[in-house]
Formats: structure tokens, C-alpha cells, sequence
């Protein structure tokens, strides 16, 4: 599964990609974001879309810490169920961070867009409340087919939204499981696949470096 990406672009260019109208909280770059963080997602509300920050992973009463769901998860749990049709969000992403192996070597790679554009993973939020009444605001990501790039690494790949299927998944007039499950397919668009430094792996690089390609000679995992 994918624990880590990025989103190296700015406020602006985020707003115009996907038509924001309100940013609920200070936007910064992040180049390495991993479970258990706070990550920008968006939502529709109050007839607008709205960038904000939610905690990546839901903390259910029901389950363990809930990073990805996939479609099967959501056919069988009643409580995704009501989740996809009436808390929908997406991710905005630029890049894909998976260990690729070689024999018994490995690198950390990035899954881009060949023009390194953002896209739209589908995502559900929920907010839960602890002892003391305070919110916690969650978010998943929902999981589809692997496209050939991202099967070397797993079955499964973050369900990547683009045209009349993003706007379908935020559109809170579209409410039938049946409509919206058919949008989380495999990725059809391309994908580059570039090594990066090791440093990526570990939660305290959050920089610029992450993102940039390395000599494989110097990519490799220690």
C-alpha cells in the first residue's frame, strides 16, 4: 500500500487545479507526508470547495488506525458505506512514494505524471470525538486496481480521480453507493517512476530534496 507522497505545489496553483474557494488553515508545501499526520484534503461545503487538514487515518470505535479502505471494505461496513455517501473528500497529490527492491538491495522511488502534475486521490472524512468531547478530524484514502506502474510494488494503488468522475465524487447531489463505487477504477494515465533519497523513509525530512531525482548510485537504502 502507498504509506507516503507529496504535494510540492503552491497554494495558488492548487486553488486554480481544483477550484478552491476558501483554505481553512496556513497551506505549506509538504514533499513527505506519512499516516498519523495532518494532510490537505478537500471537501465540498457550504455549496464551495474548501481546502483543509485532516489527520491521515481514521481512529474508529469499530477499528484499528484506518489508513487506505478499499472497495470491499466499503460494500461490507455499514459505517464506510454511510461515509461515501455523505463525507467524500479527495487528496490532492503530486508524487507516490514506493521501495523498490533489487535482489536484496532496495531504493525509495517516486510515481509521478510525466508532465509532474498534481491529481485527485478519492478520500473519505469523518470526525470522531475523544473522552473530553474534542474532534478529531480523519481522513482515508480509498484504494482501486493497481495501473502497471504501481503493480510492481502492490495489487492495490490509491484511486486516482480525474474530470467529470472528481467532480461526480464531491457533487453532495450524487449519494448512491451504486453511482459512485464505479468511479474508484484503475489509473489509466501514465506514470514515471524516478529514484529519490533514502531520507524520504523517515518523518522528519520534509524538504525539497525528497522529491528531486538521484543518481541510483546514491539512492540506495543502508
Amino acid at each position: 500500500m502507498c504509506n507516503r507522497y507529496s504535494l510540492s505545489a503552491d497554494l495558488d496553483d492548487i486553488r486554480k487545479e481544483f477550484g478552491i474557494r476558501r483554505s481553512m488553515y496556513y497551506y505549506k508545501t509538504r514533499y513527505n507526508m506519512s499516516p498519523t499526520q495532518h494532510i490537505p484534503m478537500i471537501m465540498h461545503q457550504e455549496g464551495e470547495r474548501v481546502l483543509d487538514e485532516f489527520r491521515w487515518g481514521f481512529v474508529p470505535y469499530w477499528g484499528k488506525d484506518c489508513v487506505h479502505a478499499d472497495l470491499q471494505t466499503v460494500h461490507r461496513n455499514p459505517t464506510y458505506r454511510k461515509m461515501v455517501e455523505t463525507r467524500r473528500c479527495i487528496i490532492p497529490c503530486d508524487g507516490l512514494y514506493y521501495r523498490r527492491w533489487q535482489g536484496k538491495r532496495s531504493y525509495m522511488t517516486r510515481a509521478v505524471r510525466p508532465d509532474g502534475g498534481m491529481f485527485a486521490i478519492a478520500g473519505l472524512y469523518e470526525v470522531w470525538y475523544d473522552s473530553r468531547k474534542e474532534p478529531m478530524r480523519t481522513c482515508t484514502m480509498l484504494m482501486a486496481p493497481a495501473n502497471p506502474v504501481i503493480a510492481e510494488f502492490n495489487t492495490r494503488m490509491p484511486a486516482i480521480l480525474q474530470g467529470r468522475e472528481l467532480e461526480q465524487w464531491l457533487n453532495p447531489a450524487v449519494d448512491s453507493l451504486e453511482e459512485l463505487l464505479p468511479l474508484l477504477r484503475s489509473d489509466e494515465q501514465p506514470m514515471r517512476l524516478y529514484p529519490v533519497t533514502p531520507l524520504v523513509e523517515n518523518d522528519s525530512h520534509d524538504h525539497e530534496e525528497c522529491v528531486q531525482e538521484m543518481d541510483l548510485k546514491q539512492a540506495w537504502v543502508k
